[in-house]
């Protein structure tokens, strides 16, 4: 992994958390997990070091790198791997044992930062006691840190040592909320592990298909051929979290006990990508059959064959419960995927890039919620010199929209649901027709004044309205267009509703339910172009 970027201050500033209420004194232990406000990490951290005897700025370190201090509720994304839980990834007989030499119950270890914090120094103080190692000696805790990364392969141990844990420690770190509120941090500290260094140098080759600076290549057993003729060719991209860091990730893509793979995985600074299977080799990357129902009915053609065999598949440091994903990331990845778009053909739009859950719903839902499709999108088409024929697109589902320029807004009455296929995203919301103010709201942001062409896309159904009314307003909530759409044929395609003049701000396009009783209608998605 490539070490982090400095500011002006020596210190990395990132958007690690967003804002959320301060952690309750007594909170249920079996509830969602609690991140704790701006105020309180750091000081959570320094609490469990001092209670436990651990290097406060080791222990902080430990945690970025595990998961950019956001509290994570883990999946297995890969066969026998147990879940990590916590601002610290404690998963498994980690998570247990911690538990335990804390004095806590593991619920609230999985839930609560402050149990899973102590839990981790707890752990992480017991193994050190049994080395010998003393609180001062910041050098000679390489072993425990390696041991707490659960990495076997001693290559993978020592970046997950030097360049990761270290490096961070080295560097420095400030997490920052979305607003600018500091969350933890790291002051720089100049230390050496104590453990073996990393392979380097001659011994590191480029990646073979992605031969850039930052790519190494990580070869995996874990491939057999694709087939022959068509379907063994590229046709889409899968997106995929690790659930865990970018090392404990291609460290045990690499290992043959595995038994899965990806061709590529992008660490979560952007900084560095391994390539682990060959482009052109059948990588083990999903477990699931293709089934166009689950991709507004594309390609349907390949149904029931395995998905691996016409994929690529691309793993990223993360987990699919965070509630961000970091820029560096997420544009190294789209400059990945403009490459693999550009030597294959495919179409660089979210039929082509789809999630890993998406696919394999029955147990998988990485690259989870907050994964920026739009402007992940955006950035393949910028990267690869085009436009994005998809102008502004806003879904239904906020999780896929630009927030800067994309926003969709409904009351609860509006349900989603993925019950009827060809649906634009990740789902569709509908509500029953009434003579009631109660629209489902798709607003687009403009810098400028001008012409827009609107289009809209829902999936259709002989219980939907014949007449959906769509109303466009502009930013200073001026009616300029309405038309009534039938719902009942056409869904599952872009169909354009009317052209009308919109001004610089955010201007909206309604539907409403105010039409004739007995029926439907879809929020799906808008496009102004």
């Amino acid at each position: 992994m490539g070490k982090l970027r400095l500011v002006a201050t020596s210190l990395l500033c990132i958007a690690a958390l967003a804002a959320c209420s301060d952690e309750a004194t007594t909170p249920d232990s079996t509830a969602a997990p609690q991140t704790p406000g701006t105020a309180q990490l750091d000081a959570l951290f320094d609490e469990a070091a001092r209670d436990y005897g651990v290097p406060a700025g080791l222990l902080k370190s430990i945690g970025y790198v595990e998961t950019r201090w956001q509290m994570v509720r883990g999946e297995s994304e890969f066969p026998g791997q147990e879940p990590a839980f916590g601002v610290m990834a404690l998963r498994g007989e980690n998570l247990r044992k911690g538990a335990s030499l804390a004095k806590l119950d593991e619920r609230a270890v999985q839930n609560q930062a402050r149990a899973n914090i102590r839990a981790a120094a707890a752990l992480l103080s017991s193994w050190a006691d049994g080395a010998g190692i003393g609180a001062t000696d910041v050098a000679a805790w390489g072993p425990v840190v390696a041991r707490y990364s659960g990495i076997g392969d001693v290559d993978g141990q020592a970046n997950y040592v030097h360049n990761d844990v270290y490096a961070t420690l080295n560097q420095g770190v400030v997490g920052r909320t979305a607003t600018g509120g500091a969350v933890a941090s790291i002051m720089p500290v100049k230390v050496t592990a104590n453990f073996q260094l990393p392979k380097g140098g001659a011994a590191l080759a480029v990646a073979p298909d992605y031969p850039v600076s930052g790519t190494i290549w990580r070869p995996s057993p874990n491939y057999n051929a694709r087939p022959a003729g068509s379907l063994g060719g590229v046709q889409m991209v899968i997106i995929h979290t690790c659930e865990g860091s970018y090392t404990s990730c291609w460290s045990w893509l690499t290992n043959s006990a595995s038994q899965a793979s990806a061709h590529y995985v992008v660490n979560e600074s952007g900084s560095e990508i391994s390539q682990l299977v060959r482009e052109s080799s059948r990588a083990w990357h999903i477990a699931a059959t293709y089934n166009c129902s689950l991709n507004s009915n594309v390609k349907c053609g390949l149904n029931g064959y395995s998905s691996n065999n016409f994929t690529v598949g691309i793993e990223h440091g993360g987990f699919a419960s965070q509630t961000s994903f970091p820029v560096g990331q997420i544009d190294r990845s789209a400059q990945l995927s403009c490459d693999i778009s550009k030597a294959y053909g495919i179409p660089r739009d979210r039929y082509h890039y789809v999630a890993h859950g998406q696919l394999q719903p029955y147990n998988r839902t990485d690259p989870g919620p907050n994964w920026p499709w739009t402007d992940y999108i955006n950035r393949i088409n910028s990267h690869c010199g085009s436009t994005p024929v998809t102008g502004i697109v806003v879904d239904n589902n906020n999780a896929n929209n630009n927030a800067s320029v994309a926003s969709f807004s409904s009351s609860a009455t509006w349900q989603a649901s993925t019950g009827t296929a060809g649906y634009y995203g990740s789902n569709y919301a509908f509500a029953s027709t009434q003579p009631v103010s109660d629209g489902a709201t798709f607003s687009f942001y403009l810098s400028a004044a001008g012409a827009r062409t609107i289009d809209v896309w829902y999936t259709s159904g002989t219980n939907r309205s014949a007449t959906a009314p769509f109303i466009a307003y502009n930013a200073a909530g001026t009616e300029v267009g309405r038309v009534n759409v039938n719902q009942q044929s056409g869904g599952g395609a872009w169909r354009t509703i009317g052209t009308w003049n919109f001004s610089a701000g955010w201007n909206r396009v309604v539907l409403s339910r105010w039409t004739t009783e007995g029926y439907v209608v879809i929020a799906d998605a808008v496009r102004a172009r």
